[in-house]
């Protein structure tokens, strides 16, 4: 998949900065290792839009999922949002690449416009009659995947509509059918409440090679143990009886039954209190427990929608105040609340006690705590998790600040451990992330960055006017950034008070204080003329 333009007619959210908004992303084909891996890195200081425009792309997807096929995404958080968005699908096989373009626009009535798919063909683009018909879906993308390192509510809204309605869903389902199957959403979340999820799914049924690889950094060799904690009925619970009469808590479907006995069985141990339903299960990971694993999922994507699935029933903790007062919120694009959290000891499921073995120790007994990690650590497992566990092809990934926690070395690699990840396809996936750093648009050619501003309260994007593959850091923050000397503040304000109004004497006494840059260089010079004038 490869996002071509987008087109922002009325957004209906931050208060219509990004209203008109126009952004070209095209990118050529030629360039590029890993199957033309080819990611788009969105600059800009600040409240310029970039995690907006992310936004905008998972609520236009979503939109049309919902479209298609509401079983799936069962609303759309922004059912107004008008646009036009152009973009290539691989088709895979000898079927090539496809052009869409879909769209929403008001009619000439003012009324509401239907989102229409147009097909580009040898003769233009062709509309596609029916938003019910197989085509459309297999022209989009078949997951929106995000990736939020702190509390960005604004990117996390739209995912946050998609999980919102499956724990009530399971509910109805299980009362209705001990066969039911609630579908799987469109739209994946990660950020750091399920961040052991990926971990896990990775560790336990990830190839050798990829295990080894999203653990290294930290220097640990591989996952030692873990605990999963299942309480389907503690005092909090929904007071709901269904199918069965001796639950009083959290209904379930067949499906998540059948998830719950293949956690047991591939267990090390476990412990089950029928007085309150709970669920402890305990895996002392080695080969036979991943052989385990293996018997009933066979790829990491599979085992983390296992877990994930339980792990959404969580929603049913929060106290239903807090759930319709987040509903109100987005309902009127007010973002200002934080979405709820239930307690961890409420928790329908919970992830615990998770440790590592060190790399230095293979063999050894002893282990590391994955909590005593650092932020940056943790960060680096999650991204390179998720990229490697879903690799389903025209799969948008959308990465709001990824690197936010890594040390500066860790971030000048991140586009090269993406590309040496031992894993196929990435050419065929659509990347976009954002930075605030120089680091990631060092590795990226001028046709893959763009520098969001705003000026009188509207939102920009345009293409860097210099070349940013391989270009130092200084050049990148001047150009994108307007940081012109690169150089804090304070330290500024002091080398030009001296170069202005400091003497011979005061300027030889501070220059052994200050640090090497052409600044530096610049009050030496400022030295030289004041001694030559004497």
């Amino acid at each position: 998949m490869r996002i071509v333009r987008v087109k922002i007619f009325e957004a209906a959210s931050c208060g219509g900065l990004l209203d008109g908004m126009d952004i070209e992303l095209l990118r050529p084909r030629n360039r590029g290792g890993n199957a033309q891996f080819l990611p788009i890195c969105l600059l800009g200081r600040n409240g310029t839009g970039k995690s907006q425009f992310l936004q905008i792309l998972a609520e236009i997807f979503q939109a049309a999922w919902h479209e298609h096929r509401p079983s799936e995404e069962a609303t759309a958080a922004n059912p107004n949002l008008l646009f036009e968005i152009i973009y290539e699908i691989s088709l895979g096989g000898d079927g090539g690449v496809k052009r869409i373009k879909l769209s929403r626009n008001r009619e000439p009535s003012g009324r509401l416009g239907k989102m229409t798919m147009e097909i580009r063909g040898d003769d233009g683009y062709e509309l596609l009659s029916d938003n019910r018909q197989p085509d459309f879906g297999r022209y989009l993308p078949p997951l929106v995947v995000a990736y939020t390192s702190g509390d960005n509510e604004t990117l996390s809204l739209p995912f946050y509509v998609s999980r919102s309605g499956y724990a009530s869903s399971v509910t109805t389902a299980a009362m209705k059918a001990a066969d039911a199957v609630v579908p799987e959403n469109r739209l994946v979340m990660l950020d750091y409440s399920t961040h052991l999820e990926v971990l896990i799914a990775n560790l336990m049924v990830g190839a050798d090679d990829l295990r080894g690889e999203l653990v290294k950094h930290a220097n640990l060799s591989a996952v030692h143990s873990f605990r999963l904690v299942i309480q389907l009925n503690h005092p909090d619970a929904p007071k709901i009886r269904g199918k069965n009469p001796d639950r009083k808590g959290v209904q379930l479907t067949g499906e998540l039954e059948q998830y719950i006995d293949e956690l047991c069985r591939a267990a090390t141990c476990w412990n089950y209190d029928p007085k309150h339903e709970i669920y402890v299960l305990d895996y002392l990971v080695d080969d036979e427990s991943r052989k385990a694993f293996g018997r009933f999922w066979n790829a990491a994507a599979d085992l983390y929608r296992s877990l994930h699935k339980l792990a959404m029933l969580n929603d049913l903790m929060i106290p239903r105040r807090a759930r319709e007062r987040v509903r109100r919120n987005i309902n009127n694009r007010k973002f200002a609340s934080k979405l709820p959290e239930p307690q961890d000891e409420t928790k329908v499921f919970k992830i615990e006690e998770v440790q590592f073995r060190k790399a230095s120790q293979v063999g050894s007994s002893s282990a590391v705590d994955y909590v005593s990690l650092s932020d940056g650590e943790h960060q680096q497992a999650q991204i390179f998790g998720i990229v490697a566990m879903f690799r389903e092809q025209n799969t948008l990934f959308l990465l709001d600040e990824a690197e936010s926690h890594f040390n500066p070395q860790w971030r000048a690699k991140l586009v090269t451990r993406l590309m040496d990840l031992p894993v196929q396809g990435l050419g065929e996936q659509e990347f976009i992330l954002t930075t605030h750093a120089p680091f990631v648009p060092s590795d990226m050619h001028r046709e893959q960055v763009r520098i969001f501003s705003k000026e009188d309260e509207k939102l920009s994007a345009r293409q860097p006017e210099i070349e940013t593959f391989g270009a130092t850091y200084d050049s990148i923050l001047s150009h994108c950034f307007g940081i012109d000397p690169p150089i804090s503040m304070l330290a500024q304000d002091k080398i030009n008070a001296l170069k202005a109004v400091g003497s011979a004497e005061q300027i030889e006494s501070e220059m052994p204080h200050i640090g090497a840059s052409v600044e530096k260089a610049l009050l030496a010079d400022r030295l030289f003329e004041l001694k030559k004038q004497k």
